[in-house]
């Protein structure tokens, strides 16, 4: 199914990924002491600005600021709508 959100000018909706739940040595974290996720899967790409070229494309996953973007809540998924400046690296 297609999803029915298209982002305006330079934005991009993110699906950010769950938040690690063990550490590299077996100790779980748990859910008070998790941070905030700092990577996502690009969903949707907006179209750009007439001087700005989108470097991202859907697929992509990316790096982003801890508090960047909008928290966006759809179909029962969370999202983060933010600008593509917001991204800090695509991996």
């Amino acid at each position: 199914m297609a999803l029915k959100i298209q982002p305006l000018a330079d934005r991009v909706l993110v699906e950010p990924q769950e938040a690690e739940t063990k550490t590299a040595s077996g100790i779980y974290i748990p859910d008070s002491a998790k941070e905030k996720p700092q990577q996502g899967k690009v969903v949707a790409v907006g179209k750009g600005k007439e001087d700005h070229k989108m470097t991202v494309k859907v697929g992509d996953t990316v790096l982003y600021g801890k508090y960047s973007g909008s928290e966006l809540k759809f179909d029962g998924k969370d999202y983060l709508i933010m600008r593509e400046d917001d991204i800090l690296a695509i991996i």
